[in-house]
């Protein structure tokens, strides 16, 4: 936040001099902190880890293999073709996993 180092200030003697009326408006509304939630809706969207979900449905779009690219055979990892390392049976292997 920017201070305006040129406008002036106030003094002890301004400060005591603000109402009371004026200082309870500058505080937020003081609500009640009950809130009135049902707990079991609440939890209800809640994910665990380790959840049961077996009856979810997952929805993958696959790419077909691209000219350029190949699965190592080591790490399964799609790679750039730049990156083969060796072939081996006609298995390509990839810079990672020669090292």
């Amino acid at each position: 936040m920017a201070t305006d180092y040129d406008a002036p200030r106030k003094n002890d003697d301004d400060v005591s001099e603000d109402s009371i009326e004026e200082l309870k408006n500058r505080q937020p509304n003081h609500q009640s902190s009950v809130v009135d939630e049902d707990e079991a809706e609440a939890a209800e969207g809640f994910e665990l880890p380790g959840a049961d979900l077996s009856d979810e449905e997952l929805q993958v779009r696959v790419l077909p293999a691209q000219s350029d690219e190949f699965t190592c055979s080591s790490c399964f990892l799609v790679r750039h073709r730049s990156q083969v390392a060796r072939e081996e049976n006609g298995l390509l292997y990839c810079a990672d996993c020669e090292a």
